[in-house]
Parts: structure tokens; sequence; C-alpha cells
């Protein structure tokens, strides 16, 4: 990894943030440290709709200054507090990365803050356009890193995961001119570049979905359509275990990105992208095994709340997920792509070591809940 590397994550506890709901489009994290001399804490947000008072204020302690924070080479000579994730030396391939507002950027900008080299594999299409604006510094705010230095790609990859091997892309698709340019961005062919560019990585995060029937309901959806969405969000992952795994050292690790329309109904959510999303917690299982005795690899996901990135926009009302999560999960707040990004740094890490086969939950509580506390009915009721 480049110099422009953060040495490493200290994880104490997250600051506890209130914001307006349902308009969180860009990730962001706040940065500090425990200090045993004592600062002032306060939480003020403009845009909060109420105020949440963190224990600092409500018990007027001296040694509370609390959060996720890179360690720098400031922090050199002095003593660090905190357990650290330090992915220094390990190599991380981020599949599904193609602008800077979702949780694959964010988890690339997580392991990067924690030492990761990072590597990114971009949907084909996406490719150009993505690698333009990292050229031209469109991307350099979202780039920064808790120390100040940019996020440094090691290199991108074009990269479509629906397709296994040259043998599997039909002629269509062969010729599209939006391929057009482009080579070896099947699976096997990308893992393949990144033997020999790399010779082995650390890390794999799978960050794909897609349904082309999404909007459909599961009474409306195609054979073709149900397929699509297994094939694209959930066999992918299968796919680039299977490829990656050769050149993955042991001890690696693996993360990928679920939704809990995998367990309960997500009116709306349609096309079969619920059913992938329980493939996709199945294979996790699976995979914790089979990949955990044959290569010393974890798997884990992450069933992560609803985010407003330029993907999800596609389900059409996304913006009434994240305000009903807002209404009605335990913790009233936005959920913060970064959030995502450092449950994934901390799965990865050393100190995730006995974490496999497991659903991870990121969405501020809302899977605990069996009743809707803004719904009208109880609204009558009272």
């Amino acid at each position: 990894m480049g110099a422009s590397a953060a040495a490493g994550l200290h994880v104490v506890v997250a600051r506890p943030c209130a914001s307006s709901p349902g308009r969180m489009f860009m990730s962001r994290t706040a940065f500090s440290r425990i200090n045993l001399k004592g600062a002032s804490q306060g939480l003020a947000n403009s845009s909060s709709i109420f105020s949440i008072r963190s224990p600092c204020e409500r018990y007027s302690s001296k040694y509370c200054r609390v959060v996720t924070r890179a360690m720098s080479g400031e922090s050199e000579g002095r003593t660090a507090y905190g357990l650290p994730i330090d992915l220094r030396g390990k190599r991380a391939f981020i599949a599904g990365v193609a602008d800077d507002n979702g949780y694959g950027w964010a988890i690339a900008k997580a392991l990067a803050a924690a030492g990761a080299e990072i590597l990114v594999g971009t949907w084909v299409p996406a490719l150009n356009i993505f690698e333009t604006s990292l050229r031209r510094g469109k991307f350099d705010e979202s780039r920064r890193l808790p120390n100040g230095s940019l996020m440094h790609i090691a290199k991108v990859y074009p990269l479509d995961a629906v397709y296994d091997s040259p043998e599997d892309v039909p002629e269509d698709v062969k010729t599209n001119k939006r391929y057009a340019g482009s080579s070896n961005w099947t699976v096997q062919e990308a893992a393949e570049s990144v033997k020999n560019d790399f010779g082995s990585i650390d890390i794999l995060v799978h960050s794909l979905a897609n349904g082309p029937e999404v909007t459909k309901p599961l009474l409306e959806t195609s054979r073709r359509g149900y397929l699509a969405a297994i094939s694209a969000s959930s066999y992918s992952f299968v796919s680039l275990l299977q490829h990656f795994l050769p050149i993955m050292n042991p001890g690696g690790a693996t993360v990928s990105l679920t939704y809990i329309a995998s367990e309960r109904t997500i009116p709306g959510y349609g096309g079969g992208m619920s059913s992938a999303k329980a493939a996709l917690e199945s294979d996790t299982r699976v995979l914790a095994f089979e990949a955990g005795r044959k290569g010393q690899i974890r798997v884990n996901t992450i069933s992560a709340g609803p985010l407003g990135s330029r993907a999800a926009k596609a389900i059409g009302f996304i913006e009434k997920m994240i305000d009903y999560s807002y209404s009605n999960a335990p913790l009233q707040k936005e959920l913060l792509a970064d959030e995502v990004g450092n449950t994934a740094a901390f799965l990865v890490s050393p100190l995730a070591s006995a974490v496999t086969g497991s659903v991870v939950y990121v969405d501020n509580g809302l899977n605990t809940m069996g009743l809707a506390i803004d719904s009208r009915a109880l609204a009558t009721q009272n």
C-alpha cells in the first residue's frame, strides 16, 4: 500500500448521533479518540429533528471522548487506546464499486483506513465513467481518510460477475458497445489478472446485486427475471469465491451484503431479489464450512439497512424505506455507509478470527422489530 494509507483503525465506541431522516446520500464518520485528560463532549446537528444526549453530557464525565478513528503517524510515541484494526500488509479485492456513494465504496475506505491495499472490480459498462471520475478528482473529497490522506486504489479491474468464463458470454454481450475496449472481465479472467498482477489477496468483498424485474411483484416475475436476480446477486458470490479462493492467503476473509428482505416480506422489493438474498445468506453458511476447511477462509455477510445509493434508487421507493427505518428502528438515526464499512473492517480483521458463517445486522436494530410504531392502526387506537 502506498504512503497515503493510514496505519489502522482504532475501534472504541461509536458516538451517538442524530440527523434528519431519509436524506443521507453520502457516507461520513465522526472521528475522535478516548482522552483520559478530558475534553468537552457535545453533540449538535442542525438538521436533527430531535437531540440525543451522549453519555458524557448526561453524566458530565471528563473521561468521555468516544469514536472510531484511524491510526496515523501522528499517534506514534503516544499511548494508543482501544483495540486496533490493523490490516497493514493485507490486500483486498472489492467487487461491485462503481461510484463513491454505496456500501462497496464505504467498505473500501474502511479497509484502506486500516492499512489494506485496495483493488476494485467495476461493472464493465460503468468502468469508463468510474475511472474518469477518479482520474479527474471528482471523488477526492469522498476518498479522504481519517488521517487526511486520500484512499489509494491500486488497480481497477473490469468485471461482470454474471459470467464465470469467456465461454459463458453470449454473442450479443461480446458485441455490445458498452463492453467495447474492455477485456478479461469474466470472474475467471479477473481472478487470473489479479494473480498475475499481485499474486494473492487476503480479503474478498462482494458488493453486487441486480434484479432486472425488481419492481415487479413475485407473482408477476418471469423465470428469466428471477434467475437473473439469483445469478447476479447470489451465485456471483459463489463464483467469486470459487475462483479467488486459490489465490487467497490462509486466514483470509470474505464479506458480502444482504438485506432483511431475505427473511421478512418487503412489498415492492420484488423480481426475485428477496429470494436472492435468502440464497446468499444460506450460501454464506455453507461456504463458511467449505472455505473454512479448504482454505482457512472466513465467510460472513452484513445485513445492512437501506441507503440511498445510486443503485438502490432502482427500487423506486428507497427514500420511503429510509424514512420507515428511521421511524421504527430502536436507534432513531440515519444509517451511515461508514457504519457498514467499519463493521466489514472488523469482520475481515484478526479481531473477528472466530466469526464465520454469520449474518451481522447493521441496521440500527430494525431487524428486531415486529411492529411498526408509526402504524396508522396504532395511531387510531391511541
